[in-house]
Parts: C-alpha cells; structure tokens; sequence
C-alpha cells in the first residue's frame, strides 16, 4: 500500500519532554542525520510507490474487462445439472463452451452443444421490460453472460438439417442409414433408446441426444413441439470442449469416431468440418488465459521502464 503520511515530513517525534530529539541541535552531525528524513530522497521513492499503485489498479481493471469480454464473446464456463449427458459429463461437472467455433465452421455430427430453450423446448424468456432503462441494463448483463432469463440445455448432436435419424436397425441408431456404433459415449448398460423413432431433420434444425438415453429429455420427447423435436441451429450457444472440474475430470471432449465415417459425409448435410475447426477450438483457450497472463507481464514490462 501506499506510504499515507505526507513525503518529506519527520518521523513522529517522541513523547514530550525529550526537546532535544524533537529539535535537534544543528550542530550534532549524527543526531541530525539519524533524527530527520531528507525530503529530496524521499519524494522520489513515494511518487514511484503511487505510480506503481495506479499501473497495478489500471492493469487489474483491464484484465477484469477482458475477462468480460472473453465470457460475452469467446469463451464461457457452465456447470451440468442433471444425469442425462453420464458417463461423458457428471452432474456437478464445469465445462468451457466455445462461443466462435461455428464462426469458422459448421456444426458436426457427435458435437456437444450448448442451446437455449428457446423457440423449441423452452421455457422461453419472457418479453423485455417496458421500461427502457431496465431493458437497456438486462441487454448489457445479457451481452456480458452475467444475466439471463433463457433455460439451456446441452447435448449431443446426432442429426443435421436433412439428415434421416431413425432408431432402431439391428439395435443402433441410423444417420442417412449408416449405423452409428455409440459404445464410445453412450452410458453404460442403456440401448440407443427404448422406443422407435424416425425423423428427418428439418433446414436450419438439428436433432439432439443425451448420452444418458435412459435418463435424457431430448429429441425423441419433443416431437409435439416445432420442429417436431429438433432444436433451431441459431440457439445454439457454442460447443463444450473441455471439462475443467473437477480436476479428476479434466480431459477434452472430441467428436467421436463413429461420426468420422465416410458414408455420413457424402451428402450435403455432412459437409461440416471434423478437422478443420479444431484451429478454432485451440485458440479460443489461449484468447480466454491472456486476460490473466497477459496482466503480470504487462506490469513487469512498465516496471522496467521505469
């Protein structure tokens, strides 16, 4: 902290009583030295301690708006609260989502995404306050991730818009009639779902499974809601890449290789790229730690100049 008495006073003198110390003979050369602080070597010293005050508190500050920044647009951490993606991802697990992965490609097959209830499952949000103000902060929260009136769910893309999903040919779920073999994330114990189903997903949708098929709401239950199930793409916050807690957790989550086939990728629909995109995915952690690496450097670097 920064030194609170005035540079260049004396130093508290002692009780009272003891005149010489607090009016030192000018003639007693040690006295003098020892009793007094030199205000010419001390104003320096000081004014260095509250530049370094103010460049620390800028840097914080600026880190903190970075890290805004990086939540509202790049990067954002969300908590699982329910059984249905087991074993891939436990209740009470902390997942990064990336929020620009699908600015440089498509959604794939086998991603897990994060998407709003919105105009599909629900619930969806209520309308905006009428009164402008409280409608212009809850946009500025909501920019910011720090507010929002939307449910999310997350899950794992299994269908694309066009795709022909149906369950079940000779025990598995079929994309385009290419059986997909799940053993790689389905919950242990759980057939590919207890019901027959066949859709066709419609433009601008995707059909979307829990790994927990026993225990997932997804897809197959919403046939009664638009898109007969299917979620709209445009809900779609971004794509769950690592888990980072706890930290017996901690591991990446890769599209599955059952989604790598070569069938699934003959038509349009499988258009979407599997390799391509993971240049995105590897930056978006890099943009999300420089708010916090970028900070010490920075301070070392002004101190130095000084």
């Amino acid at each position: 902290m920064d030194d609170q008495q005035d540079p260049g006073t004396l130093a508290p003198a002692p009780a009272s009583g003891s005149a010489s110390a607090s009016e030192p003979d000018a003639g007693s050369g040690p006295e003098s030295a020892s009793g007094q602080t030199d205000p010419d070597k001390d104003a320096p010293a000081a004014k260095k301690k509250k530049s370094f005050g103010r460049e620390l508190l800028t840097i914080v500050v600026a880190a903190a708006i970075l890290t805004l920044l990086v939540k509202a647009f790049i990067i954002q951490v969300y908590r699982i609260p329910s059984a249905s993606m087991e074993n891939t991802l436990e209740v009470g697990d902390r997942v990064l989502v990336n929020k620009v992965v699908y600015h440089f490609r498509g959604i794939a097959r086998g991603d897990v995404v994060v998407f709003s209830g919105q105009d599909s499952w629900g619930p969806d949000a209520p309308p905006p306050s009428s009164n402008p103000v409280v409608r212009v902060f809850d946009d500025v929260l909501s920019g910011l991730g720090l507010h929002s009136d939307q449910t999310y769910y997350i899950k794992r893309v299994i269908g694309l818009p066009g795709d022909h999903v149906a369950c079940c040919t000779d025990g598995k779920v079929t994309v385009n009639g290419v059986p997909l073999t799940e053993d790689q994330y389905l919950f242990g114990g759980n057939p590919p779902s207890t019901f027959k189903f066949s859709v066709v997903v419609p433009s601008g949708h995707l059909w979307v499974m829990g790994d927990h098929r026993s225990d997932s709401d997804d897809s197959r239950y919403h046939t009664g809601d638009p898109a007969g199930g299917a979620i709209p793409e445009i809900q779609v916050v971004g794509r769950a890449f690592l888990i980072i807690w706890p930290p017996s957790q901690l591991r990446d989550l890769p599209i599955p290789t059952t989604f790598q086939q070569a069938a699934l990728h003959a038509g349009a629909a499988g258009a979407a790229v599997l390799e391509g995109g993971q240049a995105a995915l590897a930056a978006a952690p890099v943009a999300g730690a420089a708010g916090v690496l970028a900070a010490p450097v920075l301070l070392l670097h002004r101190r130095r100049r000084h």
